[in-house]
């Protein structure tokens, strides 16, 4: 009797574990996106895998790239979908989606700030002041009006970054300070041992998580990104598609 009772309770128990138990069936996006994980290889992380309307193409997406796959997971495509007609970018225009972030959330106060004339041009710029790019583009701006620059200092490329860094963000005019450095290479004092405010970790790992690989990478007002110094037609153009 006891020997049922207890046969009775484990069936019962097996019942319950299978009524909560998950039973839906996995879909044919999450099924290609474990083919794929393991054919690129161990540690290999896929954010999304999502069917597209044209050429029979799924599109991987990690992190803030792109690449495309067919409906097996043998083949990988790497590059742009141009469509020749319209000579629309569909691969730019998703990566422009995706790569958007909310100007508003950037920490400001961590930023140096320019204003020129009304100012209503507005741009965020991730730099180095070691970056040769970076100073092209702060060329270009130089020559430009009503324009609102948010500078975040952004050391990616050598240790002493930092250190110039710090030394602009502890001098008493931050703008002067900059500019000296990145139009005329006149390098600011030594910051002084009392100044141990400045924000390069919070902006290193801002940038980070942002996925910012180069600099200079500009931010304009509507959350969209533009790696690299572009010329002041480039500006100016971008600018315009934002009124």
């Amino acid at each position: 009797m006891k020997l049922i009772k207890f046969a009775i309770t484990a069936l019962l128990a097996a019942i319950t574990v299978l009524s909560f138990a998950d039973t839906s069936p996995i879909s044919p996006e999450e099924a290609l996106k474990h083919v794929v994980e393991k054919r690129m290889g161990e540690g290999v992380k896929i954010d999304s895998i999502t069917k597209l309307n044209y050429l029979g193409l799924y599109e991987v997406r990690l992190g803030n790239e792109i690449m495309y796959t067919d409906e097996t997971g043998k083949y990988m495509v790497i590059g742009h979908v141009v469509d020749l007609e319209t000579h629309k970018d569909f691969t730019r225009d998703r990566l422009d989606n995706i790569n958007k972030i909310k100007f508003s959330d950037l920490p400001f106060d961590s930023s140096i700030k320019m204003v020129r004339g009304d100012g209503k041009r507005v741009v965020a710029i991730f730099e180095d002041p070691n970056c040769g790019y970076c100073k092209r583009l702060r060329r270009t701006l130089a020559g430009m009006d009503n324009v609102t620059v948010y500078t975040f200092m952004y050391n990616i490329l050598a240790d002493d970054s930092f250190v110039k860094s710090k030394n602009i963000w502890c001098s008493p005019d931050r703008v002067k300070a900059w500019d000296d450095w990145m139009l005329n290479g006149k390098a600011s004092a030594a910051a002084p041992a009392s100044c141990k405010s400045d924000p390069n970790d919070k902006i290193l790992e801002l940038g980070q998580k942002l996925h910012i690989t180069a600099t200079p990478t500009i931010f304009f007002a509507d959350g969209s990104r533009t790696p690299g110094a572009i010329d002041a037609l480039g500006l100016e153009e971008k600018w315009a598609s934002l009124q």
